[in-house]
């Protein structure tokens, strides 16, 4: 009576198999007095599957005889779950039954190379106003101009700036000015630098990646990120957590003109640290005039001889630091106060 009961719930199995947005290629197949279930996730992400037993209308059940790449923080590329059905409840009337994977993103990624370790926070994607908005205006340059309406992807940014020990056990040498490692920004980098870096960051971890890849963020990704992306409501700032730049950032006034360590100042709203302050933080795009036309994952310019940085520094006046201020240098600047972090896309 069993047998029976698996081979019909089996057949609904390969029709009805639903999942969200990460979950692709889900393959379901009988072994034995099991059932298989095969499925690519392109990002790491909790995992659970649900039953409905009202042809999908309430999804209610969770079955319990599960195992294999089910639960948290299961790792991108090809997975797999096991569903002991036999061990399951057959009082269920399954004429009716649907299933569905169910993938959640996690809020946080972390990464070890090296006994090094650094968080990545989840941005979800969503439209914002970049540039000159109201809270800019009074104080905001020529080239914040126009305020424009921009809609992102989802995406992950890190939490802090790139570490001088996370440079280090990537890159083979601490090339920072202020050569104090542990948990202090790298600085001194230049663009060309970063590119180098997250190149090598991507070969390092690539078997925990997936078919996504470490970058540069792009200006609006950071600013994005810097405004507390989505979580943006009747608390809107001058700088990246605070209306008041000496909670967050370690600037000209408090800063000492030196270098302090990260998250050592209150995190914005998505738990992100250091967007306002410490060093300056390189950008992928070009720099490049804003347009009034809303954009879609804008990169910049597609050329030109200057790319964007922002944040401002432990030498710039509060102005600097911003979440709409924008400066640039060309692609082989070096100083002590330029360093970056790293988005996951």
């Amino acid at each position: 009576m069993k047998y029976k009961w698996l081979i019909s719930l089996l057949g609904i199995l390969f029709s009805s198999f639903a999942s969200a947005q990460t979950v692709s290629n889900v393959v379901a197949r009988q072994v034995g007095g099991t059932v298989e279930i095969t499925y690519n996730l392109d990002m790491p992400a909790d995992i659970s599957v649900q039953l409905s037993l009202d042809g999908g209308e309430s999804y209610t059940i969770t079955p319990k005889a599960l195992t294999g790449n089910i639960g948290q923080g299961i790792k991108p590329g090809h997975n797999k779950i096991v569903w002991n059905l036999l061990a399951d409840s057959t009082d269920w009337d399954i004429k009716n039954a649907r299933f569905k994977v169910i993938s959640k993103k996690l809020d946080k990624l972390t990464f070890t190379i090296r006994g090094v370790s650094f968080t990545m926070v989840f941005v979800e994607g969503g439209t914002f106003t970049m540039g000159a908005s109201f809270e800019q205006r009074s104080v905001a340059e020529n080239d914040e101009n126009p305020p424009h309406q921009v809609t992102l992807k989802s995406y992950y940014i890190g939490q802090t700036e790139v570490t001088q020990e996370l440079w280090n056990v990537v890159m083979g040498s601490n090339q920072a000015y202020y050569k104090k490692g542990g948990k202090y920004p790298i600085e001194s980098v230049t663009w060309d630098d970063c590119q180098n870096f997250v190149k090598q960051l991507n070969k390092l971890l690539a078997s925990e990646l997936g078919e996504k890849s470490f970058a540069l963020p792009t200006e609006a990704q950071w600013e994005f990120a810097a405004r507390g992306g989505n979580t943006i409501d009747t608390d809107i700032y001058k700088y990246s957590g605070s209306e008041s730049v000496g909670l967050v950032a370690w600037f000209a006034d408090n800063g000492s003109k030196i270098t302090h360590s990260v998250a050592s100042k209150k995190a914005n709203k998505l738990g992100i640290y250091d967007m306002s302050g410490n060093v300056w933080e390189w950008c992928e795009d070009f720099y490049s005039d804003y347009s009034n036309y809303p954009q879609i994952d804008p990169i910049g310019s597609g050329d030109g001889n200057r790319h964007v940085y922002r944040g401002g520094c432990v030498n710039s006046p509060s102005t600097c630091c911003r979440v709409s201020y924008r400066n640039c240098a060309t692609p082989g600047t070096r100083t002590p106060y330029l360093g970056f972090r790293i988005v996951c896309r």
